[in-house]
This record gives C-alpha cells, structure tokens and sequence, in this order.
C-alpha cells in the first residue's frame, strides 16, 4: 500500500443547510437505520481480545471507507464531536498493529478532518454531516445546536499535529502530522471566523446577583448525550470554554480577542463555571430544572474530554472532581450489578418520541465504555497530579470490566444495556463501536503501566 497519505483540497464538494437539507438528511438517515436493523450481518464468533481488535481495527479503518466510521447504525454520517469525545487515541503509535495500519488510520483521518474543515469554511458549523452524494453534503442539527462541534474539529487537527511526537515511528504517522500543519494553515482563519463567532453566542446567566457567561441558558446545545434536551448544563458549557482554550494553544485565536468579547479572561471564566456548577460541592449535570439529591443531580458525562476541561492543577477543582466522582461510585444505581460499568445517570432523563421508540435507555440508562474510558482516565488525572493511588483500583476495574464485556459480547460495544447485556432496541441490534477500542488500550496502558497488547511490525 502506497503510504502516502497527502491529499488534494477537493474545492468541488459543496454543503447544504436549512428546512429543505434537514428533510433529506433525516430521509437518509432513516434508511441507513432501517438497513442496519435489517441487513447487518451477525458477528462472527472472536473471543480473543487480539482478534476483536484486529478485526475491530480492518473494520474501522477499511481502505473502502470514505470517513472515519463507529461502527454504529448511524455511522453512514460525520459526527465532528466524535473526534474530541471518541476518536482522541487515533494515532496513539501504541494502538497501532503495523505500518499498513497506520496508513489506513492517516489517511482516514486526514480525509475526514479535511472535509470537516471545508464545512466550516462554507459556514457549516452542525452536529451532523450526512453525505448526499457525489460530493454533496448535507449539515443538520439533530435535537439543538451544537456546543462540541469546533472542539471536535480542534481534537483531530490537534491528533494529527503530534502524530509525530510519539514513539515508535511510523512514517504515516510524520506524514499526517505534516498535513494537520498545512491544514491548520490553509483553515486557521475559517476556524478562527466561527471560534468567535461561538463566543459572541454567549449569553449572560445570573445566580444569586453574579453574572456568568453559559451557551445555553435560554435553549439547549449539544454534547456527547446531546438528546437529554436540557439546559445550563455543565458538559456543554465545558465543550465551549475547552474549544477556546485550545484554539489559544493552536495559534488560532488570540486570548485577548476572546477576553474582549466574553468580558473576563479564560481562568476566570472557567473559575466561574466551577463555581457556578459546583456550589453545591460536586459538578451538578444541569442547572435546568429542580434541585434533587445530589445523586440525582450527576450524570457521568463531566469527565469531559482526554485533555480537556479537567487539568486537576487546582485544589479546588480536584476537590469538586472528587466529591462528584465519589457519589457517582458510592451509588448503586449508577453501576451495573457486580461491576465497574458506571451508567450515565442514576435516573432516566426525558425522553423525546424517537428515542421512545427507537433507544430508550440512549442518554440514561445505559454504559458508554467510551465515558467509562474517560472516568477511568480522569481519576488517573486526579492520582497522577495529587501524588496518590485515591482511584488507581477503580480505574483499573472499569477497564478491566470493558474488557470483559468486549470478549463477552464478540466486540468493542457503542453501549452495553443496564442488565450488562447488549444494548439491542428495535433500532439497535447491538452496535460494535470499532474506532473507539484505540483509546480503551491507550488508557488501559496508563492505568496499568503495560500495554493490553503488543503488535510485531
């Protein structure tokens, strides 16, 4: 295989938003569901970890595949959150098997990051990217607009700019880090027009005669559980302020365009959201609606982001990290029975008619062992800056348990049912989520000071 992974800008793809646009990509979208639940082939019977992943990784990161994929039923669209939420661990050279494997990752995620970056151009900012074919492109929305979008976006250039920087070599991997730098390049000022524009969005929030700055105090954004359909939430907001702070570390943005517009710096303005979500002293999931015990009042889903808006570097911060993760853990309604499998919330959220009918448990009731991953990952955070072992164990147990569930289920599972069993609703057969098992090994490499698995290039 050519390992060349360097591609021309196609100026010929063009993309489509507004009433007409959302009516075609649900359209698409329904068919792509109603295929999956129809025609997805059963998985064949692996049950070794190295032969999931194996089979995992020729799957995610096919030479067929036009973008960078799940796995999931609705994996025939981009979802730029993903490269942020799910994809960070890519290029980790650790995940990779050999060199032909690294140039299939390369060029999936230079195609897909290209792409992704000529929507913003084209003023495209949204949750969901549905291709129309022959280079058509259709942008929706689906639930509110998005909070993590550009994040996304900036997880992937940020990927592929230090794909370099980490041993072993791969020359794919120098070859994709060379593309992100002529991307951030050629984009930095479409990145930068929406950047601010996302900050100007901003609206004021006023709690006990203090204003802060949220991006959803009058209607709901998205996040990874975007379809909660709340307001004032904390993981949303986190999305916003992690989007600025690494568009300030990229060179995109200068911090003082950002202060003059949100009228306080990045340190305060974070410092305000620590106070303004954890007053209680623990991060409470959403301010919309009324206050329940505080186990009704966490969701899971603050861990965040690898890199993002836990830097544990503040007594404070790690304290509130502590007091939430430690209610999340004590709760028996956030665990499934005998296991370190955490649940999204302890309670089921609202529910809109589609997820009624097709995934009920979607955003509550259910584990992500992607989220899990990063609670894992964030209490390693918490013990590495702290100087402890507080989490060490826990972590290792959530991992441990994923690892369980992957050979017990034949694959690396988008979500695993309250039960411990397969997610499976009428529209899910039991999604395999292949380009999420990288930053399981990656985490479990760190938790446990030995990799998972070891590959002979």
């Amino acid at each position: 295989m050519n390992s060349d992974i360097s591609l021309p800008s196609d100026h010929g793809n063009r993309f489509y938003q507004g009433v007409a646009a959302t009516f075609f990509a649900n359209a698409l979208q329904a068919v792509n569901f109603l295929g999956d639940r129809f025609l997805r082939k059963s998985h064949h019977s692996l049950s070794a970890i190295e032969d999931l992943y194996r089979h995992s990784m020729d799957s995610a990161f096919s030479v067929t595949e036009a973008f960078l994929v799940t796995g999931a039923p609705h994996a025939s669209a981009y979802y730029p959150r993903d490269f942020a939420w799910f994809y960070p661990d890519v290029l980790d050279p650790e995940t990779i098997m050999d060199a032909q494997d690294a140039v299939r990752r390369a060029r999936l995620l230079d195609k897909s990051i290209r792409l992704l970056l000529e929507a913003v151009r084209a003023d495209v900012v949204t949750t969901t990217i549905v291709p129309a074919g022959r280079g058509r492109y259709l942008g929706v929305n689906y639930f509110s607009q998005p909070s993590d979008t550009l994040l996304g976006i900036l997880a992937g250039l940020q990927q592929m700019i230090s794909a370099d920087q980490r041993a072993p070599y791969y020359l794919a991997t120098s070859q994709c880090a060379h593309a992100g730098r002529l991307l951030l390049a050629e984009y930095g000022g479409d990145l930068k027009r929406a950047i601010l524009q996302l900050a100007s969005e901003l609206e004021p929030f006023d709690d006990d005669g203090t204003r802060y700055l949220l991006c959803d105090a009058r209607g709901s954004r998205s996040a990874a559980t975007d379809t909660r359909a709340e307001r004032r939430r904390f993981v949303t907001n986190a999305c916003v302020y992690t989007t600025f702070v690494w568009s300030v570390q990229l060179g995109i943005v200068d911090e003082s365009e950002l202060k003059q517009l949100l009228g306080r710096g990045l340190a305060q303005y974070k410092k305000d959201l620590l106070h303004l979500f954890g007053k209680d002293g623990y991060i409470r999931h959403s301010l919309d609606g009324p206050m329940g015990s505080p186990v009704s009042s966490v969701a899971l889903d603050f861990v965040g982001v690898h890199r993002g808006f836990w830097d544990m570097t503040d007594a404070g911060e790690r304290a509130l990290f502590a007091a939430t993760a430690d209610l999340i853990i004590a709760e028996p309604r956030f665990r499934i029975p005998s296991t370190f499998h955490f649940l999204v919330s302890a309670d089921n959220p609202r529910n809109k008619i589609i997820h009624k009918i097709a995934a009920p448990a979607y955003q509550g009731r259910s584990s992500w062992p992607t989220f899990n991953v990063e609670f894992a990952d964030r209490m390693l955070d918490y013990d590495e800056v702290s100087g402890g072992d507080r989490y060490r164990a826990c972590a290792q147990g959530i991992l441990k348990d994923i690892r369980t569930a992957t050979e017990v289920h034949g694959g690396y599972q988008e979500l695993i049912s309250e039960q411990g069993l397969k997610y499976r609703t009428w529209a899910y057969k039991g999604a395999v989520a292949h380009s999420w098992f990288p930053r399981f090994l990656s985490v479990w490499r760190r938790a446990y000071g030995t990799p998972l698995l070891q590959w002979n290039d």
